[in-house]
């Protein structure tokens, strides 16, 4: 953790996953679907990759995402979200909700951000069932080269 918790709800956050990094993985595997190293290294961020190993490994030690070999491919590695990490989903779209808000310069579709602001329980259960999918869809894609 980077800051002791000192029992201030927004302190244990920050020291859980409140850096920049650590925020744009868990953005990237939540909205976009990225699961392999070099995704995140390919997003357009700049992040290097011993920043991004260690960011990696940090939200892994908090549990908010896990790692699993590909078993199609040994040498790679596939993260996903756990469910500690999809419970920071209302925490992200009320960030995108805010930036669309007050940053002229934010790339959000506008009627997805009218959505966050007006049905945000329904954007929510959306974003989570996409996510689902996504898990059960390669799930089954690991199921199937297994057999």
């Amino acid at each position: 953790m980077i800051y002791e918790p000192h029992q201030c709800p927004i302190r244990f956050g920050l020291g859980t996953f409140g850096d920049r990094w650590s925020l744009l993985i868990i953005r990237d595997m939540m909205f976009r679907g990225f699961t392999r190293f070099q995704d995140f290294l390919d997003a357009g961020e700049g992040i290097s990759t011993n920043v991004l190993s260690d960011r990696l490994r940090r939200l892994e030690t908090e549990q908010i995402i896990s790692r699993q070999k590909d078993p199609a491919n040994g040498r790679q590695v596939l993260y996903n979200l756990t469910g500690k990490g999809k419970d920071l989903l209302p925490v992200m779209l009320a960030v995108i909700g805010w930036a669309e808000k007050y940053d002229l310069q934010t790339n959000v579709s506008s009627a997805f951000a009218a959505r966050v602001r007006t049905d945000f329980s329904g954007v929510r259960d959306e974003t989570l069932a996409a996510m689902k999918q996504s898990c059960s869809d390669l799930a089954a894609q690991i199921g199937n080269r297994d057999k």
